[in-house]
């Protein structure tokens, strides 16, 4: 069969916009994409001119994706090398929505590595081939791995639909399982309560420094209350204050900062953001009040997530409990089934399943009473409350 080839030689969002908008029917039948990666401003024309067409994302590349998918064929198949970032997170809900009503997500292939692919344009997160067939029917999805496009250490498994976008998710998450069956914290049936379920509330740190910079001191003085940054966290010791660190160690307490200020107790935290290619997704760690002599208010960071009890601070245990919890290797494997990129965000915390209020306090007297605690020690814990 001959082929015809035809350049458009134009801004591939207003081409896309106007043909999806003014020519009446979508006749591609395949679509191959490496699109670019770069944050749309939410008033920026090119905003707007999704929005005309019912497409509301805030990168380049999910755009293109969305677009493409707009113009496709019945049965049309979609290629795309794409930052994993879409997968979870409230940004990219709506496109999510609008992915899975037009198509069905046959393949997936995930790149582990996040300093490989796109490596040019400073996008620290894992990156995908992702395959859709438009109009088609959800079913088994195929999911493959590799460290890097070297494919060495390639693995192919597949997994029923409902195990890559779980039927009772509101938020349409994208689960990118990496091993066949199911993992340790979905197979447990001690593992199944929501935060709401245990009472507990989690939120990004709410003192953002460079909005509140007139407030902030280098080292507590009167008049100040603490402030903590993921830096003051060593495992589950804290140093505060640091002498000679670059971020402040206290905020002035007034009218204006009173707002942004958490009672002293024990909060359990986990750090916002992951670097390139570390070991762990999610670090969890316990504020301890006898850290801080007398301060009656302490101040959280931004880039640290709190737990919290209304906005009050939790039972020891419990804050103890929580942590060992979430320093499990079960949890940062499941974590990274949905989220494969440098931010940890209060969202995806609350989508994780939890143990029961009591088995967390369990949890708490066990890690309180052992002390000094190792990987293996905390794993064979879970494991032993799971059973």
């Amino acid at each position: 069969m001959p082929l015809t080839c035809e350049v458009v030689s134009g801004d591939f969002i207003e081409e896309a916009v106007n043909r999806i908008q003014f020519s009446h029917g979508n006749n591609f039948t395949h679509a191959i994409l490496n699109p670019p990666y770069k944050k749309i401003n939410s008033h920026s024309r090119y905003r707007l001119l999704l929005r005309q067409v019912g497409i509301e994302t805030v990168n380049l590349y999910s755009a293109f994706v969305a677009l493409a998918l707009a113009l496709m064929s019945p049965s049309g198949q979609l290629v795309a090398i794409i930052p994993r970032s879409f997968c979870n997170g409230p940004y990219y809900r709506s496109f999510r929505q609008f992915m899975l009503e037009r198509a069905a997500i046959r393949h997936i292939h995930l790149f582990t590595s996040r300093s490989q692919a796109f490596k040019d344009d400073d996008v620290l997160q894992e990156n995908v081939i992702l395959m859709l067939e438009r109009d088609g029917q959800p079913s088994n999805v195929m999911i493959s791995t590799s460290t890097d496009d070297r494919f060495t250490d390639l693995a192919i498994n597949g997994y029923a639909f409902d195990h890559i976008v779980f039927p009772d998710d509101r938020e349409r998450f994208i689960h990118v399982p990496t091993s066949p069956g199911r993992n340790a914290i979905e197979k447990s049936p001690a593992i199944q309560y929501s935060l709401e379920d245990i009472g507990l509330q989690v939120s990004t740190g709410p003192v953002v420094d460079f909005r509140l910079k007139n407030y902030l001191h280098d080292m507590p003085q009167p008049g100040t209350v603490p402030l903590l940054y993921p830096s003051h966290f060593r495992g589950q010791r804290i140093e505060w204050p640091r002498d000679g660190a670059k971020k402040p160690n206290a905020i002035r307490r007034n009218v204006d900062t009173e707002k942004w200020l958490y009672p002293t107790g024990f909060y359990c935290v986990v750090r916002r953001l992951s670097s390139k290619e570390e070991n762990r997704r999610i670090v969890a760690s316990v504020v301890r009040p006898n850290a801080f002599a007398n301060a009656e208010m302490l101040g959280f960071e931004n880039h640290l997530n709190v737990f919290h009890e209304g906005k009050q601070g939790l039972p020891e245990m419990l804050a103890h409990g929580l942590a060992v919890f979430l320093n499990t290797t079960a949890v940062d494997e499941n974590f990274r089934c949905f989220n494969g990129h440098t931010q940890v965000n209060a969202t995806d915390l609350r989508l994780i399943k939890y143990p029961s209020r009591a088995t967390l306090m369990t949890l708490g007297e066990w890690a309180m009473r052992c002390g000094e605690l190792t990987q293996a020690m905390i794993d064979e814990q879970l494991e032993s409350l799971s059973a």
